[in-house]
């Protein structure tokens, strides 16, 4: 096995948490059961590793086996990874074509390796019809960095493909074309839409997020708080509040749906206009520009909370709710 074959190999073991170790070793199906049955993982990591990169060795892994754990260990922490979504269209007239895995992978490879002459791609299929590849980029004077690749996830025959952050912003129209002759369309864009939860992406351009979950019920009302404060209330401001306590939750019910919504860590909103109403300001020729961003662990299931919490009036504002309507978390707010 070639040394930095192995060295890729020893720093993505060193990367899995122990818990996860055998999971993931068993997925990328490379060493033996009875392979790994020969392993203590019990023992030091250190050790473990060195155990496991010399099972490598014997059994003479090559670089496309490597990036197949690598693929493996990415699917597990895709979390790590921020997303993007590339939207792909059909020209005018275009009729949808059967779909060929095979070919979509021959392809793809040959888009890559003829615009560059030092690139790795490798392939791995999963469930739902969709593959995963990866991308090292080399450059026709280096080898490909093979720590530094991209990561596309594409459903077949969907105008749809997520791709992790690439710093290598010139490779990204290469990687467009790619996509585009590989899946047999005629267009792509990428769209306003990112975030590290890949599967809400995917609930998000593929609208599966509206689903009733048994064990979910977000619109039961809030518990009100005791404060030990006993107080002789009037029934009428009682009726009142309950009654819009119901809708709030009618109207947030309404907005959101009784389902979980998608995961996403932020929205961006940029403002661009010009003062109208006369004044020193009113001759600026250059827009007044603002930038305004909301972020939570869970974004979208905050704004759900924020109504029937007291926080904020039911209804939200349309460009805080319409975020999973519209697939988008990035706007851009302009004069008409």
């Amino acid at each position: 096995m070639d040394e930095t074959v192995a060295e890729f190999i020893k720093r993505t073991i060193l990367k899995i948490p122990m818990t996860e170790m055998t999971t993931i070793l068993k997925a990328w199906d490379f060493l033996s059961e009875n392979q790994l049955q020969t392993v203590n993982f019990r023992q030091r990591k250190e050790s473990v590793v060195q155990h496991l990169v010399e099972l490598c060795e014997e059994k003479r892994a090559s670089l496309k086996d490597a990036a197949l754990l690598d693929i493996v260990y990415t699917q597990v922490h895709r979390h790590q990874k921020m997303w993007d979504v590339f939207q792909m269209s059909k020209g005018p007239g275009e009729d949808i074509d059967l779909f060929d895995m095979k070919q979509f992978k021959s392809s793809f490879k040959k888009v890559l390796q003829r615009a560059l002459k030092n690139v790795t791609v490798s392939f791995r299929d999963t469930e739902e019809n969709a593959v995963w590849i990866r991308i090292a980029w080399g450059t026709q004077y280096t080898k490909p960095n093979q720590y530094k690749p991209t990561y596309v996830v594409y459903y077949s025959q969907t105008p749809y493909a997520f791709t992790s952050f690439s710093r290598l912003k010139s490779n990204i129209p290469l990687l467009g074309q790619a996509l585009t002759i590989a899946s047999k369309h005629h267009e792509i864009v990428k769209m306003d839409l990112r975030s590290r939860y890949l599967d809400s992406l995917k609930a998000i351009v593929f609208k599966q997020y509206n689903q009733n979950f048994e064990t979910h019920n977000p619109t039961t009302p809030l518990q009100e708080r005791s404060l030990g404060l006993h107080v002789n209330m009037d029934s009428r401001i009682i009726h009142e509040n309950a009654m819009e306590k119901e809708r709030v939750q009618r109207v947030t019910q309404e907005t959101f749906g009784d389902y979980p919504q998608p995961q996403l860590e932020f929205a961006q909103y940029k403002l661009e206009t010009k003062f109208k109403n006369g004044g020193i300001l009113a001759e600026r020729e250059e827009p007044l520009r603002c930038l305004i961003k909301f972020s939570s662990p869970h974004l979208l299931e905050a704004l759900k909370s924020l109504a029937p919490a007291g926080i904020a009036d039911a209804p939200l504002s349309p460009l805080l709710t319409c975020i999973p309507n519209k697939k988008m978390n990035y706007f851009k707010i302009r004069d008409k």
